[in-house]
């Protein structure tokens, strides 16, 4: 769920200069730099200036303290934000006078409409993604008289601003994440059809992975190109490192000696595997660099000659081995990856170029065409995973998702191994609780002294018992240690502390009360039964839940448009359990729920999520604008949650993350 941002400067002119989205994302930097350096000064400026678009990439760090010298007298006052802002506009106003027509990438650069801020696209990036999607999605009825799309035109974007081919480009990446019954699909549609298309793809694709933090509905709607090609570069990149796991790939258990270096192997990023069978691959050609990105170290094209060469030494080409031009190089190795039957993604300029993304999507294509491992699997019971392992995973995936939504500063990929310094715990709680962290004694990544990590996490426990959580006899060392059943324990009792955060930030519908687990159940039975249905839960996990109908008719109170009931099953097979789940979460994300449940999580009845999945659904209900919108719709309905008991209700939702940790 995403919380409330108020406005973020106050002088009208600069409003006018930015979109929210921008303001956002230059205020989490400012924001960012501040928390470092304790206090922020024009002085500091130059160095802290070098990640941001244009003013970064095209004035050095000491053209840009010169022109801040030039334009103000001191440099060693405290700045606010608004003058953050001033000084970046002037920086970019001189970037562009200084480079004229030769501003990097000049070609790709967009003006939106709306904002004085440049932004650059890759053409070659988007040629490929777009020769992606006319290849992927080519059958599909809705989308078949748009197809194919032209590379060369901007017609990527006018499509999408429909929102049906990124929502299909999502199920395509992972099948069944949308309900395409949710899809709002018809020649024209009204703004209020597309927006909700457009919000039904945002919440998809965080909850699949894709970092979305700063993008809205309207950009879709306004078609803006550095935005809409960077979420679809997000949804194939995740497409195209599906199989790089050991459940879709045990074959990949090749790489590794023994069940120490599997448990290692299965904690890594996709894109670590795969570099780690490239490099695999390239060891028995005798190639002896290692490789360790997707651009500088094959920008030469010698190890994709080499990859080749192993994988298919059928179609090998002597000059591939022996040319020096790597442009020539370059180019004999698609025609080989070509005769493979390998669908290209980049040219080989852009080899030359080192394009990190298009290069990761095509050795990704060519492990999934051809990875060179054994058919025959080695006998690996160390990589079978019990039931509670299993549902351990599937909490990682819910908890690292939610953590990557809330846009901190760096990107987690596991949550046992990513975690263990505390760093982005720290900044996970910040965002929850804005203050609550004493940054002057943290110490932020890399960090070398093992101390410091456990001094980080100790201050994660003991802002966890600040917050009420249960953290009986864990210290911040079981963090440090990546003990997997506590970690989860803590980021659930964060994940729901962050839920009722929000529940409070509206108590303005609550009649001044504290809100808790059982004013969240409670508000879903008023809801339910002043609509006129008889369906009750009476806990979060109660098993009638897991056919979904009382998920529909609290979505269809809340929105009475939202659910299609002539698409809902009785709920009664498993199979009817399971379109009902998947259309419950493509609904409540249409709406406008943040949610990072899987459909099993529904007919399983998993009361974490079910107890997610309710308070998104009343925070989505409540911000919405009506005349009366408390917890309770009726005097009676007040005096059930008055009475109701909240400790016991409280500790059902919560009980096995206690259990997780009293019983250590």
């Amino acid at each position: 769920m995403a919380g409330y941002v108020g406005v973020l400067v106050s002088d009208p002119w600069l409003q006018n200069q930015f979109t929210q989205v921008e303001l956002r994302s230059l205020k989490s930097h400012f924001d960012t730099m501040k928390r470092e350096k304790g206090c922020l000064t024009l002085a500091d400026l130059p160095s802290q200036m070098a990640k941001l678009k244009q003013v970064g990439e095209n004035l050095t760090e000491q053209e840009r303290e010169s022109f801040i010298r030039d334009s103000y007298k001191c440099l060693d006052e405290d700045i606010d934000f608004e003058i953050f802002l001033r000084v970046y506009l002037k920086l970019q106003a001189h970037a562009a006078a200084r480079m004229g027509n030769n501003v990097k990438n000049s070609s790709a650069f967009l003006k939106s409409p709306t904002s004085t801020l440049l932004h650059t696209i890759s053409e070659s990036e988007k040629a490929s993604y777009v020769a992606h999607i006319n290849n992927y999605l080519v059958g599909d009825e809705f989308l078949k008289k748009f197809l194919p799309i032209d590379p060369s035109t901007n017609d990527l974007f006018e499509i999408s601003k429909d929102g049906v081919l990124i929502c299909k480009l999502i199920n395509v990446a992972v099948p069944g994440t949308i309900d395409e019954r949710a899809i709002n699909m018809k020649r024209m549609l009204n703004p209020w059809e597309r927006n909700e298309n457009h919000t039904l793809c945002l919440n998809s694709a965080k909850a699949i992975g894709c970092t979305v933090v700063n993008i809205g509905t309207q950009d879709f709607i306004e078609g803006r190109r550095h935005l809409v090609l960077g979420v679809i570069s997000q949804i194939i990149k995740i497409q195209l490192l599906a199989d790089l796991n050991l459940k879709k790939t045990p074959q990949l258990v090749e790489l590794v000696d023994d069940s120490k270096d599997v448990e290692e192997l299965m904690n890594l990023p996709p894109e670590k595997i795969l570099l780690r069978w490239m490099n695999f691959q390239l060891k028995k050609a005798g190639y002896n660099k290692i490789v360790t990105n997707f651009s500088s170290d094959i920008k030469d094209g010698e190890a994709y000659a080499r990859l080749l060469n192993v994988l298919a030494p059928e179609y090998t080409t002597p000059s591939m081995l022996t040319v020096r031009d790597p442009s020539e190089r370059a180019k004999l190795v698609l025609e080989h990856a070509d005769r493979m039957g390998c669908k290209r993604y980049l040219t080989a300029k852009d080899i030359v170029e080192g394009s990190p993304n298009l290069n990761l999507a095509f050795v990704a294509h060519i492990f999934q065409h051809r990875n060179g491992l054994s058919t025959e699997a080695k006998q690996v019971s160390f990589v079978e995973t019990s039931p509670d392992e299993a549902q351990m995973s599937k909490e990682e995936r819910s908890f690292r998702f939610w953590i990557n939504s809330l846009g901190n500063s760096s990107y987690i990929d596991n949550v046992f191994e990513d975690l263990r310094d505390g760093w982005m715990l720290l900044e996970t709680l910040d965002k929850v609780s804005p203050g609550i962290v004493n940054w002057k004694i943290a110490t932020k990544p890399p960090i070398k002294m093992p101390f410091r990590k456990v001094e980080n996490c100790n201050q994660v426990v003991k802002i966890g018992k600040q917050l009420k959580f249960s953290l009986v006899n864990i210290a911040g060392n079981d963090v440090v240690q990546g003990n997997k059943k506590l970690i989860l324990a803590y980021l659930w009792q964060l994940m729901r502390c962050n839920m009722l955060q929000l529940l409070r930030n509206l108590r303005f519908h609550s009649h001044g009360k504290e809100i808790t687990d059982a004013h969240i159940l409670e508000w879903a039975n008023s809801k339910v039964r002043n609509s006129g249905s008889q369906s009750h839960m009476t806990s979060f996990k109660d098993k009638s839940l897991s056919t979904g109908i009382f998920f529909l008719e609290l979505l269809s109170s809340v929105h009475p448009r939202a659910v299609n009931w002539s698409l809902v099953t009785k709920g009664e097979t498993e199979e009817q359990k399971k379109m009902n789940a998947t259309y419950i979460i493509s609904i409540a994300r249409k709406l406008g729920c943040s949610i990072f449940l899987l459909p099993e999580d529904i007919i399983e009845v998993n009361q974490k999520m079910i107890l997610t999945l309710t308070a998104s659904i009343m925070y989505w209900h409540l911000k919405q604008p009506s005349e009366d919108q408390s917890f309770g719709s009726s005097d009676s309905d007040s005096s059930s949650v008055d009475t109701a008991s909240t400790s016991t209700l409280d500790d059902t939702a919560s009980e096995s993350s206690a259990d997780d940790i009293s019983n250590r």
